[in-house]
């Protein structure tokens, strides 16, 4: 994009699942700046289609769908109480909520059920929580399914149990140290055989999660906790009766009981994340912390910046294996005998150092958890395999796009097998369905990449313009990029004499793209999100992904997330630090550009980089730009002032804001930098973006 006025014309393994389709997943998100590409894999999830349903009310499936097979590790795998393992509703009748009539009759029922969460449900009154039944799985539709100012309660004798991939938020009333609201996002008094999977969990009165009164054979695994006081408290009791598990768990900006294990016979905590960044106003107080008799085995886990961040009561025990602390300070402590977990159930470590990126990416609702299908009205998608190397059917990736039927009804997948494609590729939009996934172990492996820019001369004559110059466009709807690294090699310093360095890697020009596990490498404009048309409805979520660059690197019109990812600032071809990373030309009834749990880092300068500045393509004043940049790290290279006018367009007129920000970059609001209010925020979440899409593989 030009800097002038004007423009020229980018889960987990340790659970028993039926299927996985395994793709990239970053392992550099961490507040500290790198500019590495991960490399590993995580699990993407199983895909599925949604199934249609009315607009308020519930809806049954046909046939339960295949995550709705997972069942928990750890002590709530463990058969005790005459429960075997936990599994929830897993034979019950899946029906799919969206008010909160229908999800308390189907929670309290007495038959097993799966319970698919398709919206945000808002509690009646504030801090109520439904009392779950027995045999009952509740579980978020992607990322649309949130409990709004209230909760969840398992009163005594209730018994397997899944509350999984769900937001569940914002029950506070205004008191930090609330003693007055009991509101919980989930209370156990009595249960057993509960799995607390992959949820967000965040601002309420009271606990985020309390497993008390000898609740047992528990596991919390994959979760978020966050902006809270009194976080995960467990016991309360003078028998020793809990065990629990809690792994690969991410508390962030929560001052206390991360967790607090109070007489527990066996607590097993292994590869969290507990991060307390520094200039923000929630400060620990403690990390975990083994009380009365509590035998507590902790390991592999990752401290940063805590304060306290094991402490243990003189009759506890606290046995430590292979943490890591950074920055943290106060108590420390270690002592006494617990148990071996491998005599209750297996399990397998994380590598510690890969524990902060793992759970950055990892943690909360997945948009593959949850989207009730029918597996026998899925079609089998097609497959092309490409190879420079002659060994598949195509050697180019065009020539395999090519080959895709003309408005073919169902998915075709172009796999593409690890090399440097230099091409040019391009979707066109009557080509729909089509996904393009690279077939190597990394992202990295694949590589489709040109080097043409605004100014390069066209065959024929003329030049390609912005828009002409992306290495990857994609005009057709429904189109998924996965494993792969699109690129645009253009190098200004060897051509200062051209006019026009914008140089784009991948355009899109289509509603419902779906952006995963992939790097998206470029200088200026990298990423150009646009629409069909102006009037067009032009969607994209970008997810467990990297997009680097200097100059307006994302811009464009389309209403795009970028969520749990990876934005990696550049410097400029002269070795200066300076830019812009948002441009969006948001008409006046869209969304615009949602950044959201995701890392700002770069090798730049510090304050070198706006977030954003208003484009008001062709100088028209009926758009309304927008960008949100809530929850997530930014790096000292964010400037204090983080918005830009352009083209002679105030962004105070427009649409930009933050919320939740941390690291060395966020800041405090102020009329140079505005910050959006809880009740602002409820508004601005991933599926206020996505509508009724939900993306999935």
């Amino acid at each position: 994009m030009s800097e002038r006025r004007g423009k020229t014309t980018a889960g987990p393994r340790h659970r028993r699942r039926r299927t996985a389709l395994t793709v990239g997943i970053p392992l550099a998100l961490t507040a500290a700046v790198t500019t590495t590409y991960g490399t590993g894999l995580g699990v993407f999830g199983e895909g599925a289609q949604q199934t249609a349903s009315a607009a308020t009310g519930a809806t049954t499936a046909a046939a339960a769908p295949a995550w709705a097979a997972d069942t928990a590790d750890g002590f709530a795998s463990v058969n005790s109480l005459g429960q075997n393992g936990t599994y929830g509703g897993r034979g019950g009748q899946t029906v799919t909520v969206k008010t909160l009539a229908d999800l308390e009759k189907y929670a309290t029922a007495e038959e097993p059920y799966v319970i698919v969460v398709a919206a945000a449900i808002t509690m009646n009154p504030v801090g109520k929580e439904i009392k779950v039944k027995s045999d009952k799985t509740i579980v978020g539709q992607g990322t649309s399914g949130q409990i709004v100012g209230g909760g969840f309660f398992l009163g005594t004798g209730v018994h397997n149990v899944i509350i999984r991939n769900l937001t569940i938020r914002d029950s506070y009333q205004g008191v930090w140290n609330d003693k007055d609201h009991d509101f919980d996002a989930v209370q156990m008094d009595g249960a057993h055989h509960v799995w607390i999977d992959h949820n967000d969990l965040r601002h309420m009165a009271d606990g985020l999660i309390d497993v008390r009164k000898d609740s047992t054979n528990v596991t919390v695994s994959w979760n978020r906790f966050s902006d809270n006081n009194k976080t995960f408290g467990i016991g309360w009791t003078e028998n020793l009766v809990t065990d629990i598990t809690i792994h690969h768990n991410w508390f962030r900006e929560t001052e206390q009981r991360n967790p607090s294990t109070d007489n527990a016979a066996h607590a097993h905590l292994y590869n969290n994340y507990l991060q307390d960044d520094p200039g923000t106003t929630i400060k620990s107080s403690y990390g975990n912390y083994s009380r009365g008799s509590t035998k507590m085995v902790l390991e592999n886990s990752y401290f940063q910046g805590m304060n306290n961040p094991v402490t243990k009561d003189a009759t506890a025990a606290v046995v430590q294996r292979g943490n890591t602390f950074s920055g943290t300070s106060g108590r420390n402590e270690s002592g006494g005998t617990a148990f071996d977990p491998k005599s209750f159930y297996a399990y397998t470590l994380d590598r510690t150092a890969d524990v902060p990126a793992l759970l950055t990416a990892g943690t909360g609702p997945r948009t593959t958890i949850g989207t009730a299908t029918t597996p026998s009205t899925k079609a089998a998608a097609a497959t092309l395999t490409v190879a420079k190397d002659g060994s598949g059917q195509f050697t180019t990736v065009q020539a395999a796009v090519d080959a895709v039927p003309a408005n073919n009804p169902s998915r075709v997948v172009i796999s593409v097998k690890p090399g440097t494609y230099r091409e040019t590729v391009k979707v066109p939009a009557n080509k729909p369905h089509v996904t393009i996934q690279g077939a190597g172990a990394s992202r990295k492996d694949t590589v489709v990449v040109f080097n043409n820019a605004a100014g390069t001369a066209k065959p024929g004559g003329g030049t390609y313009g912005t828009s002409g110059s992306a290495t990857v466009a994609v005009e057709a709807d429904d189109f998924q990029a996965r494993n792969l690294t699109i690129n645009n090699d253009f190098d200004e310093a060897r051509n200062q004499s051209l006019s026009g360095h914008q140089a784009v890697a991948l355009r899109t020009a289509a509603d419902q793209v779906l952006l995963d596990g992939i790097i998206v490498d470029g200088d200026q404009d990298t990423l150009l999100l646009d629409t069909a048309a102006k009037d067009r409805l032009g969607r994209v979520y970008v997810t467990n992904s990297y997009i680097s660059g200097n100059v307006d690197f994302v811009f464009g019109r389309a209403t795009a997330v970028i969520d749990q990812s990876v934005i990696t600032l550049k410097k400029r071809w002269d070795g200066t630090s300076a830019g812009y990373i948002t441009a969006p030309s948001t008409t006046a009834d869209r969304k615009g550009i949602l950044i959201n749990r995701s890392v700002v880092n770069g090798d730049v300068s510090a304050g070198s980089f706006f977030l954003g500045r208003n484009w008001h393509a062709g100088g028209d004043a009926t758009l309304r730009p927008q960008t949100t940049v809530r929850n997530s790290t930014l790096s000292a290279a964010v400037k204090s002032t983080p918005w830009s006018d352009m083209g002679g367009f105030s962004w105070k007129n427009d649409r930009f804001a933050e919320y939740r920000n941390t690291g060395p970059g966020s800041g405090a609001a102020s009329s140079d930098r505005p910050q959006l209010t809880d009740s602002q925020a409820t508004g601005q979440e991933v599926a206020d973006w996505l509508g009724t899409w939900n993306p999935t593989a």
